[in-house]
C-alpha cells in the first residue's frame, strides 16, 4: 500500500513521498487569537491532528508547526473592547486554545511561532521581496506587485481578470493594481506596532505564514494545511511570496479540508450561528467530537446539530464500551496472555486492520476506517460472548484496537478508575441487594448511581461500574 493524498494543486491524488525518507515537514495555518475557538476552527485542527498521527504511525518523524497570529486588527478591536493590550488578549486566548486543544485530544504541534515573536523575519523577507521587485511602498505601506508573479491564481484556480474587484480583493488607490496585497502595514496612531525601513508599523496576515514557513520548515514544505476558505487569498498569497522568493514550491502538498455548516447553511460569526469549542465541551467528551468531525470524509461539507452529536457519543460509548469489556477480560487472567491466538480471530483481526489501513490510505478515508472500527467491536462483542476464548485473544484485539485507535483517538487511554466511598458504598450494598434478590432495591441504586455519574454493567465474569 501507499499513501495517497489528494492534492488542491493538481486537483488530483498523487502518491505521497516526503522530500526526505522518513521525515514530514507539515504546515498548517493556525488561528489568530482574538477569540475563543469556536466548531469551524476545530474541524482542521482535529483533522491534521489524525493525518500527523497517520504520518507517525507509517514510520514518520512529522515536524509539525502552526503559528499564533497575535497582532492584528481583529486584536487591536478586541483589545479596546477588553479596555487591555494586544499582548494580555493574545495570552488570554492562547490559554483558551490550548485548553480547548486539549479538551480535543488533540497533541500540540511541534512548534508555535508567533508573529509578534517573527518581526525579524518577517522584516527580512519583504525586504528580499522588495529587492526582487515583487514588493513596492507607497504611504508607507508595502504592497505585492501581483502583476509580477505569472503563476498568482494557480492554486485557487482565480482568473484575476473576473475578480469582483471592491468585494473579493481590497480598492485602494495606492494600490498599482487592485488584486495587490498589503505586505505591511503603517501604524495608525496609538496603534501597537514595530520599526521598519518603511516606518512604523506591523505585517500584513499574508506575510507571516511565508517567513515562519520558510523559518522552520525550509523553502519547500512536504504538507502545507488548513480550511477550504485560506485557499483564496490567503494560501494564493503565500505561493506568490514565498515562490518569487525562492524560485520554488512552497509545498508540494496542498490539504484543505471543508466546510462546516450550521442548520445546512455555512457557519459565518456575522450570521451569529456559530458554537464554541468551550461550550461544546462541557456536554460532549473529546472523543464525540472527533468522532462527528471524523465521520465524513475531511474534504467534504459537514454540517453540524446537536443531535449529530448525540448520535456520535452514542457511537463512541459502544466502542469504548467494547475496548474496556476486552481489556477487563484480560485482567482477569491471573498469568496475562498466556496461550495462542484463535487463528480465527488472527484472520479477521489482520484482515480489519488491513481494510483500516487501506481505508486512511486512500487520502484518509476516515469515515471507512471508522467502519473498520465497528467491525472490530462486532468482533470484540463475539469473543467476549465465548467463555473459552484464550487471553491470547483478547490480548490480540487490544494491540489491533490501539493500532487504529492511536490514529483516529476515539477513546481515551483506559485507566483504572478509583470510586469514592459513597459510590463504593452503594455499589457493596447493590451487590448485597441482588445476593438477597431485593430485586427493587437494587433498581433503586442503580438509579442512585446513575444520577451520580456512574453506569453499571452486571457481566457474567461480576459487576463492574464506569463513569458516563
Amino acid at each position: 500500500m501507499a499513501l495517497q493524498i489528494y492534492n488542491t494543486m493538481t486537483r488530483s491524488k498523487e502518491q505521497f513521498v516526503p522530500q526526505e525518507p522518513g521525515k514530514v515537514k507539515m504546515y498548517v495555518c493556525g488561528p489568530t487569537v482574538y477569540g475563543y475557538m469556536h466548531i469551524g476552527n476545530a474541524r482542521p485542527i482535529i483533522v491534521f491532528d489524525m493525518v500527523r498521527n497517520y504520518l507517525e504511525q507509517l514510520g514518520n518523524e512529522v515536524r509539525y508547526v502552526t503559528n499564533f497570529t497575535d497582532v492584528d486588527d481583529k486584536l487591536i478591536r478586541k483589545a479596546e473592547e477588553m479596555n487591555t493590550t494586544v499582548a494580555e488578549v493574545a495570552e488570554t486566548f492562547i490559554a483558551a486554545y490550548r485548553e480547548d486543544l486539549e479538551g480535543l485530544g488533540v497533541k500540540p504541534a511541534t512548534l508555535n511561532p508567533r508573529v509578534t515573536e517573527s518581526m525579524e523575519l518577517i522584516i527580512g523577507f519583504i525586504k528580499e521581496l522588495e529587492e526582487k521587485g515583487y514588493a513596492y511602498e507607497s504611504g508607507g505601506d508595502v504592497y505585492y506587485r501581483t502583476s509580477k508573479f505569472e503563476d498568482y491564481g494557480k492554486l485557487s484556480r482565480q482568473n484575476l481578470d473576473e475578480l469582483q474587484f471592491g468585494i473579493r480583493v481590497e480598492v485602494d488607490s495606492r494600490k498599482e493594481k487592485p488584486e495587490d496585497f498589503v505586505l505591511w502595514k503603517a501604524a495608525k496612531p496609538g496603534e501597537v506596532h514595530w520599526s521598519s525601513p518603511w516606518g512604523d508599523g506591523r505585517p500584513g496576515w499574508h506575510i507571516e505564514c511565508s517567513a515562519m514557513a520558510r523559518e522552520f520548515l525550509g523553502d519547500t514544505i512536504d504538507i502545507h494545511g488548513g480550511g477550504q476558505d485560506l485557499q483564496f487569498p490567503h494560501h494564493e498569497c503565500e505561493c506568490a511570496q514565498t515562490e518569487a522568493l525562492t524560485g520554488k514550491p512552497l509545498s508540494n502538498y496542498w490539504m484543505h479540508n471543508g466546510f462546516i455548516n450550521i442548520g445546512d447553511e455555512k457557519m459565518s460569526k456575522s450570521l451569529g450561528n456559530g458554537w464554541l469549542v468551550k461550550d461544546i465541551r462541557e456536554r460532549f467528551k473529546a472523543g464525540a467530537i472527533r468522532y462527528f468531525m471524523l465521520s465524513t470524509h475531511y474534504r467534504n461539507p459537514l454540517n453540524f446539530s446537536e443531535e449529530s452529536m448525540t448520535s456520535a457519543e452514542k457511537s463512541v460509548e459502544r466502542i469504548a464500551l467494547a475496548e474496556s469489556n476486552v481489556k477487563h477480560r484480560l485482567e482477569l487472567a491471573a498469568d496475562g496472555a498466556q496461550g495462542e491466538v484463535n487463528s480465527e480471530i488472527n484472520d479477521k483481526l489482520s484482515a480489519i486492520v488491513a481494510n483500516f489501513h487501506a481505508r486512511m490510505q486512500d487520502d484518509f478515508n476516515t469515515p471507512d476506517a471508522i467502519t473498520a472500527m465497528f467491525d472490530w467491536v462486532s468482533l470484540a462483542n463475539h469473543t467476549l460472548a465465548n467463555n473459552e476464548a484464550a487471553p491470547a485473544d483478547f490480548a490480540a484485539l487490544l494491540q489491533a484496537f490501539g493500532e487504529m485507535n492511536a490514529v483516529l483517538r476515539l477513546t481515551p487511554e483506559l485507566e483504572e478508575e478509583i470510586a469514592s466511598e459513597e459510590v463504593e458504598r452503594l455499589i457493596a450494598e447493590r451487590v448485597e441487594a441482588r445476593k438477597n434478590k431485593n430485586w427493587s432495591r437494587s433498581d433503586e441504586i442503580r438509579d442512585e448511581l446513575g444520577r451520580l455519574g456512574i453506569l453499571l454493567e452486571d457481566t457474567p465474569q461480576g459487576m463492574r461500574w464506569r463513569r458516563k
